[in-house]
């Protein structure tokens, strides 16, 4: 997979990757899971997330073992990755346009008016996709009915 991905749409492979790093952060090490397993809790066809899995294996994100024991298992790193971390183990570098692939040269950048917004809409989509971390996404959600869920009580209407 690793090639620049310069569209402005993650693919389908790192949407995948970053539901499976989810499941196995939220399991917090209790086993192994099978791949019709996580194909299952990630609505993910198993020939295909098979491929995002050997990716992340790759990118020692995951751990896989075959056999009876065997299974993919959420590695010490990869609890400790960050969406970037994994888009990136699965698709390459980030971009949303061609002329900031690093390495790569426009001939137009000088003049470009658009050139300095890509960047920074670059930096400022690096930035949330580095700050969020798998293992803040894996987090249960506050109970329903506590503080941190309840919508704000409205006022009463006045007649």
């Amino acid at each position: 997979m690793k090639r620049p991905n310069s569209s402005m749409q993650l693919t389908r492979a790192a949407d995948y990757g970053v539901r499976v790093m989810i499941q196995l952060t939220a399991l917090k090490g209790n086993g192994r899971v099978s791949l019709p397993e996580l194909a299952r809790a990630t609505a993910a066809p198993q020939s295909f997330l098979s491929k995002v899995l050997q990716s992340l294996t790759r990118a020692a994100l995951i751990s896989s073992r075959r056999g009876q024991t065997g299974g993919f298992h959420i590695t010490q790193r990869g609890a400790a990755a960050s969406m970037r971390e994994v888009i990136e183990a699965i698709d390459g570098t980030i971009c949303l346009n061609v002329c900031l692939i690093a390495g790569r040269s426009c001939s137009r950048k000088a003049r470009c008016p658009a050139h300095p917004v890509w960047i920074e809409a670059q930096q400022a989509m690096m930035e949330v996709l580095s700050g969020a971390t798998i293992a803040s996404l894996a987090a249960p959600a506050a109970p329903a009915g506590s503080r941190a869920t309840q919508a704000p009580a409205k006022p009463a209407a006045r007649y």
